[in-house]
């Protein structure tokens, strides 16, 4: 009657790869946290996020650690190393004390940022008139 069909298992374990976990305005959690999915965060967080989805920090959410994640979007305060796989968002209600390693970044007017930031380098190849190949270093 209450057994689950092994059908049934298969499905939920897909389902929570997507899955959205929530950390509420007014909880605390000390600790690391390792997801598949995508993290919010509007309470406290003292420690490591390691996340292979999106990490949306609210206005209300406080962060102090190291982040990893795929993308990110910071409204909120975050007192953290952060390294982003692909965008970074500061709205202007952020306020990012750390060192930021992403392959993107995009900050609104207003927002706060104290620290470092590389970001990754690509390099094009150029070809002028006289067909001579010139390489060209971007960040």
């Amino acid at each position: 009657m209450f057994s689950k069909s092994n059908s049934d298992s298969s499905r939920s374990s897909d389902k929570s790869s997507s899955a959205v976990n929530a950390i509420g305005q007014g909880s605390t959690i000390k600790g690391d946290i390792i997801t598949e999915g995508d993290l919010r965060i509007d309470g406290t967080l003292t420690g490591s996020i390691n996340t292979k989805g999106r990490l949306v920090l609210g206005e209300t959410g406080l962060v102090e650690g190291e982040v990893v994640c795929q993308n990110a979007l910071i409204a909120g305060t975050l007192k953290a190393k952060i390294q982003v796989h692909e965008l970074l968002s500061l709205k202007a209600t952020a306020n990012l004390v750390g060192d930021i390693i992403t392959n993107k970044l995009a900050i609104e007017p207003g927002a706060n940022f104290t620290g470092s930031c590389s970001m990754g380098a690509s390099i094009k190849k150029i070809k002028s008139n006289d067909s001579n190949e010139k390489e060209e270093k971007t960040a």
